[in-house]
């Protein structure tokens, strides 16, 4: 279950291509081993955040769920674990703070009233930023973004592994979904078609009833290495982001009031991200990149 989409990237060390709002991750100057484990630095390297001082910080409670691996789960023996876990203790490491963090799981719908009632002092669970959640809380900077991504069945004769190869050919996408609407805004050259479910898609996909699938690329990535596909698919070259289709990205979530927290956020995870250290947290749970 996805709580989040997302927005707009500046991945390091590959080539971005902006086309009319949408934005094609390439591996064209990179070893395409590196672009495909790369994780997009979000934090510009010469933009210095200001981190306050948080020695009068009480506490720092993160609230989470069970609910959404691999960001955040609980383990055979019933610990959190999960991607989300271990960027909020990174975060409170890198603020030098771990004493005074704790992270408490919740059901999803009880988050937002937990922390507005002061239950918890951030949100780390894949919530969606919204204009109506804006006016009562605010956002950390967004740290990871969930591209869009086609997959192709291996099956079928199609030259080469670009998007361009698709041009005339049937591609699915579930009905009614931001990635139809992005299909057919920015990929006019296939021929997008539609079913009632991702289920029916990805069993269309197995059967060649369609020549590819464009998705949300986290459930895609896990789905073409699990055995529900029967290994019958691959990803293609290429991954898709745009903020007006599919959000700003994963952040944290306070209350209005926390400035210097949410600053203070900010700053950990801009370290965070340069030092490679996301890098290797997003490798130990999503070991078949989404880029």
């Amino acid at each position: 279950m996805v709580h989040a989409k997302v927005s707009s990237l500046d991945l390091k060390g590959v080539l971005a291509f902006l086309v009319s709002g949408c934005v094609l991750l390439s591996s064209a100057i990179v070893p395409a081993r590196v672009a495909a484990q790369q994780l997009p630095v979000l934090f510009d390297a010469n933009e210095r955040l200001p981190r306050p001082d948080l020695s009068t910080l009480l506490r720092l409670r993160f609230l989470t769920t069970t609910d959404f691996p691999p960001f955040n789960f609980a383990d055979q023996t019933g610990r959190l674990a999960g991607f989300h876990v271990e960027l909020a203790r990174e975060i409170c490491s890198e603020l030098a703070i771990e004493a005074k963090c704790q992270i408490q799981a919740l059901p999803y719908a009880d988050l937002e009233k937990a922390l507005s009632e002061g239950q918890g002092e951030a949100v780390i669970a894949g919530v969606g930023v919204t204009t109506e959640l804006r006016r009562s809380f605010s956002f950390s900077r967004p740290f990871m973004q969930l591209p869009a991504r086609f997959v192709r069945n291996a099956g079928v004769d199609i030259p080469g592994n670009e998007v361009a190869s698709l041009a005339g050919r049937p591609v699915g996408v579930v009905k009614g979904t931001a990635h139809e609407a992005m299909l057919k805004a920015f990929f006019p050259d296939v021929r997008s078609t539609g079913f009632a479910d991702r289920g029916a898609m990805l069993q269309a996909l197995k059967e060649k009833k369609v020549d590819a699938v464009f998705a949300d690329a986290l459930q895609l990535s896990f789905w073409t290495a699990g055995e529900a596909s029967g290994h019958c698919c691959t990803m293609m070259d290429g991954a898709y982001v745009s903020e007006k289709f599919l959000g700003e990205g994963l952040t944290i979530m306070l209350r209005q009031d926390e400035g210097a927290l949410t600053a203070a956020i900010d700053s950990a995870l801009a370290a965070i991200s340069r030092d490679g250290r996301l890098q290797e947290i997003y490798l130990r749970y999503f070991p078949n990149s989404l880029y």
